[in-house]
């Protein structure tokens, strides 16, 4: 699925970055780092990824991409817009192609999750905050 429209600079791909472009943009979007090592490793493993490149110059600026089991399980994780770049919709576009899987694939009872980091953005994919039932948690390996 790609969706150009002649007088928009950018289009929605459905790929993955490579891994040097990946930490380039969590880099430039503020994100913590991820080693090259971790993403050789963990891109292919990926269920399902956008990238949006910016037609003129051919870069990518944002990403966004899904990992789980396929089957119970579903992450939305690393979403990122170049902060030259945002403010433009990408993140938007990027989070439909990413909801369109799931709802294509996913079956009944699948529980599909994302550690936000932006107030009010994903609500309107029908995400809602965990507490008081559970709360997000993680561990970063040194």
């Amino acid at each position: 699925m790609s969706d150009r429209d002649p007088e928009d600079p950018y289009t929605i791909r459905e790929e993955l970055p490579d891994p040097e472009t990946f930490a380039a943009l969590r880099e430039a979007a503020g994100m913590t780092s991820r080693s090259i090592e971790g993403l050789e490793r963990g891109l292919p493993n990926s269920l399902y990824g956008v990238i949006a490149v910016h037609d003129p110059t051919d870069e990518v600026v944002g990403m966004g991409r899904i990992v789980g089991d396929d089957g119970t399980v579903y992450q939305i994780s690393d979403m990122a817009v170049h902060p030259k770049h945002q403010r433009q919709g990408l993140g938007t576009r990027i989070m439909e192609h990413l909801a369109a899987y799931v709802e294509e694939t996913a079956p009944p009872g699948a529980y599909v999750n994302l550690m936000a980091d932006v107030d009010g953005f994903y609500e309107q994919f029908g995400f809602e905050e965990t507490r008081p039932a559970s709360k997000g948690m993680y561990r970063r390996m040194e």
